[in-house]
Formats: C-alpha cells, sequence, structure tokens
C-alpha cells in the first residue's frame, strides 16, 4: 500500500501532476481552495495508486510526497 501526501496550502493547482500521474488519479479539487486560493490536488482513488512517483517528480513546487510502505 502506498500514501500520498500533498501539502494543500502550498499547491498552486497547475494540474501537472494530474496530467503525469499513469493511473489518472489525481484531480483539482474545484470544491475547495488552499491558503493562496487555488484549487489543490487531490487524490481520488488511493487505492488504485502505484506510488510511481510521477507526479511528485512532475511537481515544480515539490508539495506531493508518495511513501511507498
Amino acid at each position: 500500500m502506498s500514501k500520498v501526501i500533498f501539502e494543500i496550502d502550498l499547491c498552486k493547482g497547475c494540474g501537472l501532476c494530474a496530467f503525469a500521474c499513469p493511473k489518472k488519479i489525481i484531480s483539482l479539487d474545484t470544491q475547495t481552495l488552499n491558503a493562496k486560493g487555488y484549487h489543490p490536488a487531490q487524490l481520488t482513488d488511493e487505492n488504485s495508486c502505484i506510488a510511481c512517483a510521477s507526479c511528485a517528480v512532475m511537481c515544480p513546487d515539490a508539495v506531493i510526497t508518495v511513501i511507498k510502505e
């Protein structure tokens, strides 16, 4: 099982992580605004995550941490 942690208040909602995800389980949370006023990224299906860390590598602000257990 893997765990993906987003630093929500630092996310600028660029969507690059969603584009990089091979499983397409990351999207921008259009219901939430973070402290900077952006829609942050969120994982939509944690059980489908393969912990490839493509999202974390693609993130220009390094706000994603992937823990592979």
